[in-house]
């Protein structure tokens, strides 16, 4: 296999590096500021640990990709997903309540009177998609509380970002705006042999050359060939998985299919033994069924009788 000329932004060792230390916060920053399209806009970012501890050993311990503050208190978690989880939505809320209540004082609660600072979950789902029909065909789910009613925003600052990179398919002419670049890149970085075009941006030419395999030493390699193999084992799983449930969802198809061809063939027998009054041999050629199938046909209408 040929070498990169960049890295896979989405693989573990990649991501942290690339977007998990503070040399490298601005492109975090251009990131968090492109999914937010102009809803805010951060200037600064603290990293904090990447592990939070739970409580008691009920909730055991809860461990994150990234998680950063802005200038302002506004808290972030940002993780990369590669196989679809049966909690996904609950574990990130319960990532979010973590964080919330992490800001809770050990005394004198009436004077902090729950100013909890803004918190916001940003998962990039990698290769797969939510199952629901009407969830799973956008490209972005821009999550918060609301009035079930009007639709009208109910508390502003608990928010939840569901990033599906799989559907996006903008190629380089169709790049908008700095959402579209960064979406472009986390897809198709690793693909690529040099800087597009239309990503000469200052931000972007930063990302490129901190991003080139070549750059990597020979730890640092070994440590993003093992992420790599990770992503790509679990793209093998998710794939086969896929490929199980379709095979599943064909033969239930199919079963489906002859099911009702079955009970189609049963009412032309029935038919043709009550109205036609015709004899096994003749019931056989004409409605196409085994001489099995149309005894059995007289043997459930004989015991209906009785």
């Amino acid at each position: 296999m040929n070498e990169p000329v960049y890295i896979d932004l989405v693989s573990d060792y990649a991501f942290k590096r690339i977007f998990g230390s503070e040399p490298n916060k601005d492109l975090l920053i251009s990131l968090l500021n492109g999914l937010f399209r102009g809803r805010k806009s951060i200037v600064d970012l603290l990293y904090e640990k990447n592990e939070h501890v739970g409580d008691s050993e009920e909730i055991g311990t809860v461990i994150f990709d990234l998680i950063c503050t802005a200038d302002n208190g506004e808290k972030f978690v940002i993780e990369v997903q590669r196989t679809a989880q049966i909690n996904l939505k609950k574990r990130m809320l319960y990532y979010s309540s973590k964080l919330i209540a992490d800001q809770a004082p050990k005394g004198n609660r009436r004077a902090w009177n729950y100013a909890i600072t803004e918190v916001y979950i940003v998962v990039l789902m990698d290769g797969f998609t939510f199952s629901q029909a009407e969830e799973s065909s956008a490209v972005l789910h821009d999550i918060c509380l609301c009035n079930r009613k009007t639709g009208r925003v109910f508390y502003e600052e608990l928010g939840f970002i569901y990033v599906q990179l799989r559907n996006f398919t903008k190629v380089e002419a169709e790049l908008k705006d700095d959402l579209d670049r960064w979406l472009y890149v986390l897809r198709n970085m690793s693909k690529l042999n040099k800087i597009p075009v239309y990503l000469k941006k200052t931000i972007f030419e930063k990302l490129f050359k901190i991003a080139e395999y070549a750059k990597l030493n020979k730890e640092e390699r070994a440590m993003y060939d093992v992420s790599l193999k990770r992503k790509w084992d679990a793209e093998a799983v998710r794939q086969y998985q896929e490929q199980q449930l379709n095979e599943a969802i064909q033969k239930g198809l199919e079963t489906g299919i002859e099911q009702g061809a079955e009970a189609k063939s049963y009412e032309v027998v029935e038919n043709l033994i009550h109205e036609l009054k015709l004899t096994d041999d003749v019931i056989v050629r004409v409605a196409g069924v085994s001489l099995d199938f149309v005894k059995k046909v007289r043997a459930d209408l004989a015991r209906d009788k009785k």
